[in-house]
C-alpha cells in the first residue's frame, strides 16, 4: 500500500509543532517556570531546546524518512543484520500510550471547564471555594468518564478520516485558531495594571528564585519538560518525517517546529504571569505544590475577578482545548500508523479497537483521583507517576536511542547515512562537525541529568 503523504509543507509545520504544541507548553510549562524559579528556568529550558532538542528532533525526523515506517517498524528497516535497536519499538509504542493515559484525562478538565465558562456557572462560585469545584470535578468517575471520552472519541475520529482529509485539514484549522487565540489573550494580559511584575519574575533571570528547589532539581525538571513538550523519544515525531519527501532538509524544518514551539510556551506564559500578579498578589505556584490546582482554581479565581471575566474564560480554555487536541490527534495518529503497519485493518475498524482501549487505560489515572487516591509510590499517585515515568524516562531514554543510532557507525544505523539523509533537499544543512558532540558529548550530558534527577 503507497504511504500516506501531506499536501504541503505547511500542513506538515503545522501539525509536527501541534504534535509538540499541547499541554506541555500551555499547562505544564507556565506551571513548573512558576514553581521553579521563574526566568531562571526559562533560559535554561531554552538551553536545552536547543543543546539537546534540536538535535533529538532532527535523528527522530530523519528515521521517520529513511524508513518511511512508524517507531512500530522504523528500526527493523534502518538497522544492520544481527542489531537490536528494532526492540526500541516497544517503549516506542508503550510510551505513546502511556502518555495519552494521563494527557487525555488532564484534556477532559480543559473541555469541563471550557462549558463551566460558557454556562456561566462557575462565575458565581466564591474564590474560596474554587478548589472545592475542580476537587468535586475531578474525583467525579462519572464525569472524567465522559470527558476522557469525548477527547478519546473525536480524535481517533479524525484520525479515522485519514491522513489528508482528518488529521491535516482539522489541525491546521486548530492551530490557526490556537495562535490566534493565544495573541489576542496575550496583549489582553499585557494590558492590566501589574503586567510589568509579572513579567519582570518571568523575563529577568534571578538565581534567588531556585535556591528552595535546588539548582539539580530545576534542571532535571527542565530538561524534563523539553522532552515533554517536543513529544521527543517515542516517534510521535518521526511518523511525521515518514510522511514528507525529500525536497527540504530537516535541519530547518526542526528549526521551524521547535520555534513555533518555544513561541507558544513562551506566550502562554504572558498569558498568565501578569494576571497573576495583578489579581492574585504574585502568587504563580510553589515548588513544592506544582499542579493542576494552580491553572484550575488560582487562574479561575483571576477570571472570575476580572472585567469581562466570564469571555476570557471561554477564550482561554478554547485555547486550551485546542492546544490539547492538536497534540492528542498527533499522538492518535502515531498509534494509528502502528496498527496499518502491524495488522490489515482499516482506519476506522482501528479507531473504534482504539477508543475501547484508551477508555480502559484511562481509568487508573481517572479513578486514581478518587477510589484510588490512596494509592501511591514515592509519594506520587498514579497521574503522577504515569507522568514522571514518560517524562522523566521514557522521553530521553528514546531521545537517547535515537541519538545514538544515528550517530553511531558501526553500533548503530550511522552518521554518514544521517547526515546524508537530514540534508537532503533545500535548507539549512546539519553541521557534519557536530558528529562527535551527537555521538558522546550529547548522551553523556542526558545520562547525567537523568541520574541526577533520581539522585536528588
Amino acid at each position: 500500500m503507497q504511504r500516506e503523504k501531506f499536501s504541503s509543507r505547511l500542513g506538515f509545520l503545522l501539525i509536527s509543532a501541534g504534535c509538540s504544541i499541547g499541554l506541555g507548553n500551555v499547562y505544564r510549562f507556565p506551571i513548573t517556570t512558576g514553581g521553579y524559579g521563574g526566568a531562571i528556568f526559562v533560559l535554561i529550558y531554552i538551553a536545552f531546546l536547543i543543546l539537546l532538542g534540536i538535535p533529538a528532533m532532527t535523528a527522530e525526523l530523519a528515521v521517520g524518512r529513511a524508513s518511511q515506517k512508524s517507531v512500530a517498524t522504523s528500526f527493523d528497516v534502518l538497522e544492520r543484520p544481527g542489531q537490536k535497536w528494532h526492540l526500541m519499538k516497544y517503549i516506542g509504542m508503550g510510551g505513546n500510550y502511556l502518555l495519552m493515559m494521563f494527557y487525555t484525562v488532564i484534556s477532559g478538565w480543559m473541555v469541563i471547564y471550557f462549558i463551566k465558562y460558557l454556562t456561566g456557572s462557575i462565575m458565581t462560585v466564591p474564590a474560596d471555594q474554587l478548589g472545592d469545584l475542580f476537587g468535586a470535578a475531578v474525583t467525579d468517575p462519572v464525569i472524567g468518564v465522559l470527558s476522557t471520552g469525548f477527547v478519546i472519541a473525536v480524535c481517533f475520529g479524525v484520525c479515522s478520516l485519514g491522513l489528508q482529509n482528518g488529521v491535516e485539514k482539522i489541525t491546521k484549522v486548530m492551530m490557526i485558531a490556537l495562535l490566534a487565540l493565544m495573541i489576542g489573550l496575550a496583549v489582553y494580559s499585557c494590558t492590566l495594571s501589574n503586567a510589568a511584575e509579572g513579567l519582570r519574575f518571568y523575563l529577568i533571570p534571578s538565581f534567588k528564585n531556585i535556591e528552595n528547589a535546588g539548582i539539580m532539581t530545576v534542571i532535571s525538571s527542565a530538561m524534563g519538560q523539553a522532552f515533554f513538550t517536543l513529544s521527543i523519544g517515542i516517534g510521535a515525531i518521526a511518523i511525521f518525517g515518514s510522511y514528507i519527501g525529500k525536497e527540504r532538509r530537516l535541519l530547518g524544518e526542526t528549526i521551524t517546529i521547535v520555534s513555533l514551539d518555544t513561541f507558544v510556551a513562551l506566550m502562554s506564559g504572558v498569558i498568565i504571569f501578569p494576571a497573576c500578579f495583578t489579581y492574585n498578589n504574585g502568587v504563580t505556584a510553589e515548588a513544592g505544590s506544582v499542579g493542576a490546582t494552580f491553572l484550575f482554581t488560582t487562574l479561575s479565581s483571576i477570571f472570575n475577578a476580572m472585567p469581562g471575566g466570564r469571555i476570557v474564560g471561554i477564550l482561554f480554555f478554547l485555547f486550551m482545548i485546542f492546544a490539547a487536541l492538536s497534540t492528542v490527534i498527533a499522538v492518535f495518529e502515531n498509534i494509528m500508523s502502528f496498527w496499518l503497519e502491524l495488522t490489515k485493518l482499516s482506519r476506522t475498524k482501528i479507531a473504534i479497537i482504539n477508543i475501547v482501549l484508551m477508555l480502559i487505560l484511562t481509568l487508573p489515572a481517572i479513578l486514581g483521583n478518587s477510589i484510588w487516591s490512596a494509592f501511591e509510590i514515592g509519594g506520587k499517585g498514579i497521574m503522577d507517576l504515569e507522568d514522571f515515568i514518560i517524562s522523566n524516562n521514557i522521553l530521553p531514554v528514546g531521545a537517547l536511542v535515537y541519538i545514538t543510532f544515528c550517530s553511531w557507525n558501526k553500533l548503530g544505523w550511522g552518521w554518514a547515512k544521517f547526515i546524508d539523509e537530514t540534508n537532503s533537499g533545500k535548507g539549512i544543512k546539519f553541521p557534519k562537525w557536530l558528529g562527535i558532540y551527537c555521538k558522546v558529548i550529547l548522551p553523556l550530558i542526558i545520562l547525567v541529568i537523568f541520574i541526577s534527577g533520581y539522585i536528588k
